[in-house]
């Protein structure tokens, strides 16, 4: 029978960190989780006046909800996290610009002696009935819709080796990965790390465009429903997702051809291993089959994903069809 845990945290009890953290909630394989999710600036910044460097304080940034222990999870085995449902929470959302944070701009690691951008804030409408979010320029009167398309730029497990992780830094536990592919219907895979898997989520975004290229998406705080599921003695190296009609593989380092060699290693062992292809075919197929979308080119360490149409590939049913029985329960919650 499958249980819905409702989890609404308090602003004492988000996270900012992937492991060290105890959990907050307990939660079994085959059971639906509805949480709340703070945008990445805490609620703090609310209008253009809201410079985040003057009422947000570092390291208090990107807060997770989590993290939830899933029973029976141990090392070696892969969770499986399916996104029924991402709502924005809010009829706003918020974006900006950083001095020394963003793909355009001088960085503590990209040492210039220009002048840092500018600290700006947007403030976006968010119409959840037309499925549209508002841009509109500070300096001009300029406004243009863009789809709504709710993702999560964060979510992951606690790391392995006693590590506590920054909520902003993505890598193989997963974390602050920033790929729009991460929208409802899809399911994502990690591998588990330590007793109880220990996942958590948030960074809501409205939308964001590939490589989040300012280092800010259009910032929401959201309400979000996830259908939990294990899959044992399954071990996966770095975060997968899978669509009805994709396979993907994540990679997160710097630089970012590391990235880009990381995701795609992933998926070429990843379909060589489950269509029983040698690595070698399986290479030619990704080659000609399979693309590359940009997850963050902005964090401490940068994403790529590869994604290949299932349609491309022998028919296997991945992690022993852990996507479709997912989807068949959300189904039954809808």
């Amino acid at each position: 029978m499958t249980d819905v845990l409702r989890y609404r945290p308090t602003a004492a009890e988000l996270s900012y960190t992937f492991g060290g953290r105890e959990p907050v909630a307990r939660i079994k394989p085959g059971d639906i989780l509805e949480t709340y999710t703070e945008d990445c600036f805490g609620g703090a910044v609310r209008g253009v006046g809201d410079l985040p460097s003057q009422v947000c304080e570092f390291p208090f940034l990107n807060p997770v909800s989590g993290p939830f222990h899933v029973e029976g999870a141990e090392p070696g085995d892969t969770l499986a996290l399916h996104f029924i449902s991402i709502t924005p929470a809010r009829d706003w959302a918020i974006s900006s610009t950083f001095p020394h944070f963003g793909a355009l701009t001088t960085t503590h690691n990209t040492a210039m002696l220009h002048e840092p951008l500018e600290e700006r804030v947007w403030v976006y409408e968010v119409d959840k009935a037309n499925s549209l979010v508002r841009y509109t320029a500070r300096n001009s009167d300029f406004t243009v819709d863009l789809p709504l398309d709710p993702m999560h730029g964060t979510v992951g497990v606690a790391p392995g080796a006693f590590e506590s992780r920054m909520t902003i830094v993505p890598d193989a536990h997963g974390g602050n990965m920033d790929t729009p592919e991460l929208r409802a219907g899809s399911t994502v895979y990690f591998g588990v790390n330590v007793p109880g898997a220990l996942f958590a989520l948030g960074d809501g975004h409205a939308r964001q465009g590939q490589g989040e290229v300012s280092g800010v998406a259009v910032e929401a705080a959201m309400d979000t429903v996830v259908a939990v599921e294990l899959i044992k003695g399954v071990a996966t190296p770095w975060p997968r997702l899978e669509t009805d009609d994709h396979l993907m593989s994540t990679g997160s380092a710097r630089p970012l051809e590391d990235a880009f060699r990381i995701s795609q290693h992933d998926l070429v062992t990843w379909v060589a291993d489950a269509g029983k292809l040698d690595v070698l075919d399986s290479y030619q197929l990704i080659s000609q089959a399979g693309e590359a979308p940009v997850g963050n080119v902005v964090d401490a360490n940068y994403t790529m994903v590869a994604k290949v149409a299932k349609r491309y590939l022998p028919s296997v049913d991945m992690y022993q069809g852990a996507h479709a029985r997912l989807r068949a329960l959300a189904d039954s919650y809808r």
